[in-house]
């Protein structure tokens, strides 16, 4: 089936600002949200409490084919809300710990395989803007709108230790930094779909603007090309 709009991909780093711009600019498009990290959080709390290691691919593969995991539409402040099993999960993924287990099971190919048909389920159809770090090289190479969202070592530290506090976490910035560098070396270093920016995508450094601006900037960029699928259609 021929898509009328496009699909937004929105790659890159912790903490550069994916799921914020996400989500504002799937509002001003009035476009579909799809929290791709959130779904690789709420795997890392099965296996966590399942007792399942990280790198455990056959145990993961068997948690991948009994999952129950559904997405519904959430806040700007909050993002999706994840539900395991019936139960709501949105805060338990939330935390520091999450983003790392999230960071380690989406390195096991049980674990991306089994999400890979769900994420294009959800957003193949168009109209809809994933965020992650392997959106446009690896769940949809043909995604008509991709980019990929960075922002300096120091920004992206802070507006994680900002986005942990607000939540009423314990943490330091410091230790957020640490967090946020250690990340960047897991998902990038990995030898399954590994951190990068696709060839085509526009690189786009957030941190020259408001999360409000750079939202505003990239609906520009996809109202344009959503006029030029217009007129090929």
């Amino acid at each position: 089936m021929k898509r009328t709009k496009p699909i937004v991909a929105i790659d890159g780093p912790s903490g550069a600002g994916k799921s914020t711009v996400s989500k504002k600019l799937a509002e001003l498009l009035g476009y579909v949200h799809i929290d791709t990290g959130a779904l690789y959080r709420a795997v890392g709390l099965a296996a966590t409490r399942a007792k399942i290691a990280y790198d455990d691919d056959e145990k993961l593969g068997r948690l991948m084919e009994k999952l129950d995991l559904r997405l519904e539409p959430g806040t700007a402040a909050h993002g999706s809300r994840v539900f395991l099993g019936g139960v709501e999960v949105s805060s338990e993924i939330r935390t520091p710990e999450m983003s790392m287990a999230a960071s380690a099971v989406s390195a096991r190919k049980p674990v991306r395989a089994g999400l890979l048909a769900l994420q294009r389920r959800l957003g193949g159809k168009g109209g809809s803007v994933l965020e992650g770090r392997d959106i446009g090289t690896v769940v949809f190479p043909e995604a008509e709108a991709k980019y990929f969202l960075t922002a300096s070592d120091e920004v992206r530290a802070g507006r994680r230790y900002d986005e942990l506090k607000a939540k009423g976490m314990n943490v330091t910035l410091e230790q957020t930094a640490a967090e946020v560098k250690k990340r960047d070396l897991d998902d990038s270093s990995r030898d399954l779909a590994p951190l990068k920016a696709a060839d085509d995508a526009e690189i786009v450094d957030g941190g020259n603007w408001s999360i409000d601006q750079t939202a505003e900037i990239l609906a520009v960029k996809v109202r344009e090309i959503e006029r030029r699928m217009a007129v090929k259609s």
